[in-house]
């Protein structure tokens, strides 16, 4: 009975010999293993504005200025990660970076982080991805928790069908969102261009805001760069590409960092100026729809398109942490059932424990998206850290190509990255302690 059920929802078993059929083609690779970073433009801007506004409506204007210093980042880790798709083609990202130039324990703080943080990207995909229901349709908005448990566990069985199977399923979604998000920052610019859209921004760029502190800024910061989760998936995945596999997940990375930046940066200018107001029950996004497009169809399949996104961003967790747990039980810190290849030629015991630890996030954090983003942002920025620093130490013993410049950018990136790992424990502690007594588990572990 069980081998009959399990056939239905996973499908027939796959032969070895199959395998390169599962391999990713840029178009979909960006599909399966962008969804977290691009959907993050759909919460970025809300996460600073919502700490801008505990200070007054005119403190919104710095969104812009925060947003500015995201994109600086954004563009530092992105040339980064480029390096390490080239240096380290096998996969494991940050893990096997920190790994070779630091040393196991410094890796195993980097993997471990990682694997946390894969976790926290599907509960926080998913909640926000429930968020963007409930703001079209209220009624539903007591059930966050169940439906985000719903979505984790269908994203799971997609993944436990193959790699293949659930890229082809998440095109339309991704595709979906991009089309939408393009065509609301441009029309929402051509009708600023024509006067329907009035300026309403509660203060000009060149102001001075009373009471506007350096912290109160690099709070703003810090949540924002929430919008740069995901950028590493695709050097954790290396392996799941066509060949040249180096070559095409280095131009998938690029095409995402693009994407990424023209999204974040449309979203916040339409954001300050339209003067939009975070709200618990109306997300900031769903406000510049409204703008932009009315209460009419565009505006529900702006809604649609974002759910949908959000809930299948959870599939770039689906698609690293088992690549992941991979490597580090391939160094013998994880049990050897983490190597084990499931019915359909993909790592189902990560898959699994990987929904399973998302699910227990949701219940923990009650499907609160402001919960969790500074943990996320912790798991995120901490591999950041040490991935680019363990780049400045590999090009000092490599001395390759143009090495001093390659040093340059790896260290902008440490650099902010580090600020923003200090500043997410000094300012948001008592939402990111939690990491002080996972991390030491895992490592123990």
């Amino acid at each position: 009975m069980w081998r009959y059920l399990k056939r239905l929802i996973i499908g027939r078993p796959l032969k070895s010999t199959d395998e390169s059929g599962q391999s990713l083609t840029k178009f979909k690779g960006l599909a399966l293993l962008s969804s977290d970073a691009l959907s993050s433009v759909a919460y970025g801007t809300e996460q600073i504005t919502a700490v801008l506004i505990t200070l007054s409506t005119a403190a919104l204007m710095y969104q812009m200025w925060a947003a500015l210093l995201v994109l600086v980042l954004l563009a530092a880790i992105t040339l980064s990660y480029r390096q390490i798709i080239y240096a380290y083609p096998s996969g494991g990202g940050a893990y096997v970076v920190a790994r070779t130039n630091w040393g196991e324990a410094t890796g195993l703080v980097a993997g471990g982080s990682l694997l946390v943080d894969y976790m926290l990207t599907v509960a926080v995909s998913t909640t926000s991805g429930t968020e963007a229901i409930t703001s079209a349709i209220p009624a539903l908005y007591n059930y966050q928790v169940q439906i985000a448990i719903v979505i984790v566990i269908a994203i799971m069985i997609l993944n436990l069908r193959g790699m293949r199977d659930s890229a082809a399923f998440l095109v339309v979604p991704v595709y979906l969102f991009i089309f939408m998000i393009i065509f609301m920052i441009g029309l929402g610019a051509y009708n600023i261009m024509t006067g329907k859209i009035m300026y309403h921004a509660y203060a000009p760029l060149n102001a001075s805001v009373q009471g506007m502190t350096l912290v109160l800024f690099f709070k703003a910061f810090s949540s924002g760069s929430a919008s740069l989760t995901g950028v590493e998936a695709i050097s954790n995945a290396v392996p799941n590409f066509k060949k040249p596999k180096r070559k095409n997940a280095a131009n998938t990375l690029a095409l995402m960092a693009i994407i990424l930046a023209a999204f974040f940066s449309g979203i916040t200018f339409l954001s300050y100026y339209m003067g939009i107001i975070p709200s618990a029950k109306d997300t900031v996004l769903s406000q510049i729809g409204i703008g932009v497009f009315g209460h009419g169809i565009f505006y529900y399949l702006l809604q649609m398109s974002t759910a949908l996104i959000l809930a299948v961003a959870a599939n770039t967790g689906f698609s690293a942490f088992p690549i992941l747990a991979y490597n580090i039980a391939k160094d013998k810190y994880l049990p050897h059932a983490y190597l084990d290849k499931g019915d359909r030629l993909g790592y189902s015991n990560g898959i699994i424990s990987l929904a399973i630890g998302a699910i227990i996030l949701i219940a923990v954090f009650n499907g609160e998206t402001n919960l969790l983003i500074p943990l996320y942002a912790v798991g995120v920025f901490v591999p950041f850290t040490l991935s680019q620093s363990g780049m400045i130490v590999h090009w000092l013993r490599e001395r390759t190509g143009f090495w001093p410049g390659k040093i340059f950018i790896n260290f902008i990136g440490a650099f902010i990255s580090l600020g923003l790992v200090v500043f997410l424990f000094g300012l948001h502690f008592k939402d990111v302690w939690p990491y002080l007594v996972i991390m030491p588990l895992i490592l123990t572990m």
